[in-house]
């Protein structure tokens, strides 16, 4: 890919961000949105989040699904899950997910 290439894809990628994201602050007194759809966008930032870490979670680094207890990063993930449900704090979640995970990756000898 030539340098050209490049920046145009930077350049296109930068305007369509930007458009997208203008789109509502431009014609936001001009378009109501249903109360249904606002109450759908409301999960919209934990669909993101967790279409981010699930593949994160479930796959290795072959790009293969693993599903068993010699996945650690699954493994911390449904501890911190569990932590999270039952102490309802955000902040204690991630430091305890990331410290259990740091311990089985120490303790792991494979």
């Amino acid at each position: 890919m030539a340098d050209w290439e490049i920046w145009l894809v930077i350049f296109v990628l930068a305007l369509a961000t930007a458009c997208t994201r203008s789109s509502f602050w431009l014609v936001g007194q001009h378009i109501t949105i249903p109360k249904r759809v606002q109450e759908m966008l409301r999960f919209a930032p934990a669909c993101a989040l967790a279409a981010i870490v699930a593949p994160d979670l479930i796959l290795a680094a072959n790009g293969q699904p693993v599903l068993d207890i010699s996945n650690l990063k699954l493994v911390s993930g449904i501890v911190a899950t569990i932590y999270y449900l039952l102490r309802r704090n955000m902040l204690e979640t991630i430091i305890f997910g990331m410290a259990f995970f740091t311990a089985l990756r120490l303790i792991d000898v494979t």
